[in-house]
């Protein structure tokens, strides 16, 4: 993406999308669990047993599960939307090569 790009002024759902698709292009699976355990309710179900490191099956399987979680335009308030915008756009500087 050019240099000039400010990636904050995406439309969030394109900022998403870009994001995802560098990190499934890297098989990055840390990126995909730092994402997901910002969602809403991801605090309840960690403090009830659940745990973001023991995710099973393969690494795509994965990432298809974290995209259906995030599914097209999730609701999402605005706190945990401007904290997931930062977290893309951070991401996409800082791995985004094309």
């Amino acid at each position: 993406m050019a240099d000039d790009v400010v990636y904050e002024d995406l439309p969030f759902d394109e900022l998403r999308d870009k994001a995802f698709h560098v990190a499934e292009r890297h098989l990055d699976l840390g990126f995909f669990t730092s994402v997901f355990s910002h969602m809403p309710g991801m605090v309840a179900i960690e403090g009830e047993g659940g745990d973001l490191g023991s995710t099973g099956g393969t690494i795509i399987e994965s990432i298809k599960a974290f995209r259906q979680m995030f599914g097209d335009s999730p609701e999402l308030d605005a706190d945990t939307e401007a904290l997931l915008r930062a977290r893309f756009a951070t991401y996409l500087r800082e791995h985004d090569r094309s």
